[in-house]
């Protein structure tokens, strides 16, 4: 007998076999698809008129009303500011869910652009305005004409798929930061050109219109993007481009000798409010994101507030040059980490796991204040009223920590993003998936400011719970957003296998 050699007489399939073990061992990763930079570029450029247009009158809103001699009592000037600045998020709370509607019939590219050009105007007229009712009016276009911002949304989701949006998402949630730093810096420097600038905007329209300059620069800017996006930004909206790809001419499909034209599928029709907000996953994302802007809202609110306080109401006694430097950390901190490390994150986690990750910071952010403050008083010399160079560093650390817990809390609206784009229940539904959530922040941004800053004013003059009652009640919607966001997990398809 002779031994069995096992290298010899294979069957002639075992190859084959070996070689297919090898690829399922070793698949190959697929391809991300180029990110469209001149659409990503113009959509940016357009996300930035929001913030800009929304912000850059908070350095001389006040100014600007008393020159309305609209009182004699110059406590009631922040009466009328507020008026002024709630009625933007009002308005847009009114259009959101509309622009995002008509989208979905006319198109994307449309809305956009008629939005931003309605904008640059309102705050051209805000800048020319004489009056209340015409402030008011102006701003309330301002308003109804940033409604578009769902539809932005639609269209990052409509520009990018699951292998490069960890790359365009981080770019388009730069967007918010760099305008909200931008805004106040363009209404802080150009208000009032000709007293500051003589030289160069010494003209006597200028001293007529002191806060036209500003309002200027910001419609610049969103004519800027108007003009990007008619030249880069193409239509995105799934029924639309079908029809532009029949019009060009369609693909056909041939048998033997005679060729046959594949019929289109019907166009997707898009699903009713009701119908949405049945699915689990939807009525989940838009409570989740009401409670997500109303805690972001009221932080933005309550930090200042509590950074300009008096130490011996629950504060930090800080200047209006040292609470700058604290917004202009946190506007740095939040485009470091949409620069540096959300792609990383998006890769590595499940977008709903982050989201709740983000959630669960916000109770620790908000109690981290009150910390800061009993710091401030265990350092503060009763004689001389001044802080040490012990305590100052450590409230700078301080404010640094909860500045950065904050801005990652805050990650979770660029995930809300994503998490609607993946859930959303076809592409024609998209913009009125992105309309429901939206709406229902703008709708917490429209009353978080007044309620907060009312609280914390009740808090500290009736010395309930020590001043602090404003902490346990924002501790308590926290601990309430970060429970529903966990339905979001149970429902979210997985973002990351």
């Amino acid at each position: 007998m002779h031994p069995v050699d096992d290298t010899t007489n294979y069957d002639e399939t075992c190859p084959l076999l070996r070689a297919s073990n090898a690829e399922a061992q070793n698949p190959e990763k697929p391809i991300p698809t180029p990110v469209p930079k001149g659409q990503l570029a113009a959509l940016c450029t357009v996300r930035l008129v929001d913030p800009i247009a929304f912000t850059q009158l908070f350095p001389y809103v006040n100014e600007f009303m008393s020159d309305l001699h609209l009182t004699d009592d110059p406590s009631k000037i922040g009466f009328y500011s507020g008026l002024v600045e709630s009625i933007f998020a009002v308005s847009q709370l009114c259009s959101i869910y509309q622009w995002a509607k008509i989208s979905d019939v006319v198109g994307r590219r449309p809305v956009i652009l008629v939005g931003i050009l309605g904008l640059a105007a309102a705050t051209v007229m805000f800048g020319l305005s004489k009056s209340l009712a015409s402030v008011l009016l102006a701003r309330a276009l301002g308003g109804l004409f940033s409604g578009i911002i769902a539809v932005l949304h639609s269209v990052l989701g409509e520009i990018t798929d699951s292998s490069n949006q960890m790359i365009a998402f981080p770019i388009y949630g730069l967007a918010w930061p760099l305008g909200s730093i931008i805004g106040p810096l363009i209404g802080g420097s150009f208000s009032h050109p000709a007293t500051k600038y003589p030289d160069v905007f010494g003209y006597q329209f200028l001293k007529d219109y002191p806060y036209f300059l500003p309002c200027f620069f910001s419609s610049v800017i969103a004519v800027i993007g108007v003009l990007l996006g008619f030249i880069f930004l193409e239509e995105t909206l799934p029924s639309k481009r079908k029809r532009t790809n029949e019009k060009s001419g369609s693909p056909t499909a041939s048998t033997g000798d005679n060729a046959t034209t594949t019929p289109p599928a019907p166009p997707e029709r898009p699903i009713g409010v009701s119908e949405l907000l049945s699915m689990p996953i939807m009525s989940a994302l838009a409570l989740s994101g009401f409670t997500l802007s109303y805690l972001n809202t009221s932080f933005d609110v309550v930090f200042v507030l509590f950074c300009y306080s008096p130490i011996e109401s629950g504060g930090l006694a800080f200047s209006a040059s040292q609470i700058g430097y604290s917004l202009a950390t946190s506007g740095v901190i939040a485009a470091s980490i949409q620069l540096c490390i959300m792609s990383y994150l998006l890769r590595t986690f499940d977008s709903a796991k982050m989201y709740n990750f983000c959630m669960a910071l916000w109770p620790y952010t908000f109690l981290v204040l009150p910390i800061l403050n009993l710091i401030a008083r265990a350092g503060l010399d009763t004689a001389t009223g001044e802080l040490g160079a012990t305590t100052t560093a450590l409230l700078w650390v301080g404010i640094a920590f909860v500045l950065l817990l904050g801005k990652i809390a805050g990650l979770a609206y660029s995930l809300s993003m994503i998490l609607i784009k993946e859930n959303a229940p076809g592409a024609a539904s998209l913009g009125q998936c992105n309309g429901i959530v939206q709406f229902a922040m703008c709708f917490a941004r429209s009353f978080a400011p007044f309620l907060v800053s009312s609280l914390f004013a009740v808090s500290i003059e009736y010395n309930l719970l020590g001043g602090y009652l404003w902490v346990a009640a924002m501790v308590t919607v926290s601990f309430m957003g970060t429970r529903i966001s966990r339905k979001i997990e149970q429902n979210s398809v997985k973002t990351v296998g």
